[in-house]
């Protein structure tokens, strides 16, 4: 018995003593936020998030722009977004009300309504289909830029960023997102200057995926124009659901248009 009892316990040491490396490798993999995002990549899966943008001059803010969406997911990363956006600046600024817009986006095909489009939409019709559109329509310009959705964004990021704790902070540019990440290019396909600063600070939560994403930048980095100068955008973006069910499709083909009118003055 005690010649039984003792080679239970050699064994059962060996196997602790050889499972721990693995485990540490595990446990190593999961506290990567790059890793732990590309382990969301499931189709059919996704996330959801809500952005609020603030107009900020001369150190006061102003709310400006509200946006909810998700995204779905392949194999690969981000497959398709549903986007929808209103206007969160306050009524006696509004000399015409501005229309909450909506953006469809799969693959690389934008279906978008309401905004700039509601006027200029056919009779019956109330999608407008870019296939190479942007992600969230003009008002994507005063949203979240950075998808960390985007392996390659995220790595871009976190690359020299400082971290504490679950928060990590830094700078990137214009040029260097446009070079990595596909959204940031659909979002913002023309741009005053790649040399914009935008300043981040990304908090994951306990499974080290992203969870909370504050930007900013000047708006002269999207319009070279006086008028914007000394405005700051800040962007505060909240993610929810990573591994929720997410089926994202194009409008009714019925509904869809790839023409716009201009019908002022009808």
């Amino acid at each position: 018995m005690k010649r039984m009892i003792a080679s239970i316990s050699a064994v059962t040491a060996v196997a602790l003593v050889t499972g721990a490396p693995a485990q540490a490798q595990a446990q190593a993999a999961l506290a990567d936020p790059v890793k732990a995002v590309k382990s969301q990549f499931v189709p059919g899966k996704g996330v959801r998030f809500s952005d609020r943008s603030t107009m900020i001059e001369d150190g006061e803010g102003q709310p400006y722009l509200r946006r909810t969406g998700s995204f779905q997911f392949g194999r690969g990363g981000v497959v398709a977004s549903d986007i929808s956006s209103q206007s969160a600046r306050p009524a006696d600024d509004r000399l015409n009300p501005p229309v909450p817009e909506r953006t469809i986006r799969v693959g690389t095909t934008s279906y978008s309504q309401g905004g700039t489009y509601r006027d200029k939409m056919p009779r019956g019709k109330s999608w407008y289909k870019d296939p190479s559109g942007m992600t969230g329509g003009t008002d994507g310009w005063f949203s979240q830029l950075v998808n960390v959705a985007e392996p390659a964004t995220l790595t871009s990021l976190l690359k020299g960023a400082k971290k504490s704790r679950t928060t990590y902070s830094g700078t990137t540019t214009f040029g260097r997102l446009a070079k990595v990440s596909p959204w940031f290019r659909a979002t913002l396909p023309l741009r005053s200057s790649d040399k914009t600063v935008v300043t981040f600070k990304l908090t994951v939560d306990r499974n080290h995926l992203p969870q909370h994403l504050t930007t900013s930048f000047p708006v002269v980095g999207i319009f070279d124009s006086t008028g914007w100068e000394g405005k700051t955008i800040s962007v505060e973006t909240r993610f929810t659901g990573w591994g929720s069910r997410v089926s994202i499709k194009a409008p009714p083909a019925n509904k869809v248009t790839t023409k716009l009118e201009d019908r002022d003055g009808l």
